[in-house]
């Protein structure tokens, strides 16, 4: 819809100890996490009874239930296996930058799903490159794999390897790598990404949010902790704690925005942040109004919050079309705001005649939430109050969420004033940066695209 930003990728992991297959707990646990990316998929698994290096992966652009069709997916088998969802923050939206990565190497084969993005990448990169590596991809992805399989060389086991390879990453990442005997996952040591553990009898999974444990069968363990490598082989799990360091720095938008309703990451339901941003927001900014609603799906659990907060009636005022095409492949502005039409439509008799209180998570550009606000007066409604239950984008991230540069950022060149007149609202209330703990409680945060105070020092 042109103001969607997007997350990097989700990423799923899972051993099944007793042997058997889990390619459809790896499908159905995609199946959970495509919020975090439309634009590819991939599965790779391996029978860890079998030959060494008998790794066997399909992936494609789209989303997983058009790449998995069932003739694909019965062709693909394991007890071993990882999986992706893919939007693309580095590197283009083309089939070989799909994931699973898949290697093939001197000492034997490696497969690795990442999500998040390196802030080191044409250091690194460049790094392999003067010593001859040949990249096939343009992923910050490729370049992880790559270091690890050059670190494999002169490391006594693979996960030497990979620690060798984080000690010199620098950014937000979730990684689950498989080799044909062994399921890995390494989080980045600030906790910017998202990664939890989870277990069903003798299987372990590993997965971007609770959500894709649920919805393969698997019960929560706990988080992955910063820093932590942990490991599954044939004999169990084991952790390695050597990258954990004192500062932590979860990224806020995964609470706002990006992880779905049901899931819950670092100790915090997201449901209930939602719901305590929508509480903040009226304590910020209160009004005198006859209906609360929100932009579906993501501002309505703030708008509920601000419902409870206020008094006010909570009410529907949009009905979403679930079967609109993707939008964000929308190539012109004017194409861009058509489909906002197509894919929302005003409740006339929710609106007419009342004041309404409109809460979404985010200002970008400004495009949808003027055309909503025109659908809304156009429908009858007699006054639309805007509540974003985010602060203003004024600073790019560098770690995996696509927000636009400078320029297309609408709060950059605009004061709240400015904005409020040019998106035709009566008022406009924003979430105050202090406020943002309401909804986390005492967890440390990334704050950057707000405040500009990055936790990794940018060069």
């Amino acid at each position: 819809m042109g103001e969607e930003l997007k997350e990097a990728c989700g990423v799923f992991g899972i051993y099944n100890l007793d042997g058997g297959d889990v390619v459809k707990d790896i499908y159905y646990g995609l199946t959970a996490l495509q919020h975090r990316g439309q634009e590819s998929c991939g599965i790779c698994a391996a029978d860890t009874s079998g030959p060494m290096g008998n790794l066997q992966s399909h992936k494609d652009l789209g989303l997983v239930s058009e790449v998995f069709k069932s003739e694909i997916l019965n062709k693909i088998h394991g007890n071993i296996g990882i999986g992706h969802v893919r939007y693309s923050t580095t590197g283009a939206s083309v089939v070989e930058n799909a994931q699973p990565l898949f290697l093939s190497y001197r000492k034997g084969t490696l497969a690795l799903a990442h999500n998040g993005n390196l802030v080191n990448t044409a250091e690194l990169r460049s790094r392999l490159e003067e010593n001859g590596a040949i990249f096939h991809t343009t992923t910050d992805s490729e370049v992880i794999a790559y270091y690890i399989a050059k670190e494999r060389v002169r490391s006594k086991t693979v996960e030497e390897a990979i620690l060798k390879t984080a000690r010199q990453i620098k950014g937000a990442y979730g990684l689950v790598i498989m080799s044909p005997r062994k399921l890995i996952a390494v989080r980045d040591p600030l906790g910017l990404k998202p990664l939890c553990l989870g277990k069903k009898e003798n299987t372990y999974v590993i997965a971007s949010e609770s959500c894709a444990l649920r919805a393969a069968g698997a019960e929560f363990v706990r988080d992955i902790r910063p820093g932590e490598i942990i490991t599954v082989t044939k004999s169990g799990l084991s952790s390695d704690m050597t990258l954990t360091q004192p500062q932590k720095a979860h990224c806020i938008f995964e609470y706002i925005y990006f992880a779905r309703l049901d899931s819950t990451i670092d100790g915090v339901n997201v449901y209930d942040a939602r719901i305590q941003g929508g509480r903040a927001l009226w304590d910020e900014f209160p009004v005198e109004a006859d209906m609360v609603t929100g932009v579906p799906e993501s501002g309505l659990p703030a708008a509920k919050g601000f419902s409870e907060a206020s008094g006010i009636p909570f009410g529907m005022a949009f009905y979403k079309n679930s079967y609109i095409g993707r939008t964000f492949i929308k190539p012109t502005q004017e194409e861009r705001e058509s489909g906002v039409h197509m894919k929302l439509s005003v409740l006339e008799s929710a609106v007419r005649g009342k004041r309404i209180v409109l809460v979404d998570d985010s200002i970008v550009r400004g495009t949808t939430i003027s055309k909503l606000i025109r659908m809304m007066k156009d429908a009858g409604a007699l006054e639309v109050h805007v509540r974003i239950s985010a602060p203003p984008f004024r600073h790019p991230c560098y770690f995996g969420t696509d927000v636009p540069s400078g320029n297309q950022l609408i709060a950059v060149s605009h004061t709240e004033e400015q904005i409020c007149r040019l998106i035709g609202a009566d008022s406009l209330g924003y979430m105050k940066t202090e406020d943002l703990s309401y909804m986390t409680g005492e967890l440390p945060l990334c704050k950057a695209c707000f405040d500009g105070v990055y936790p990794i020092k940018m060069s």
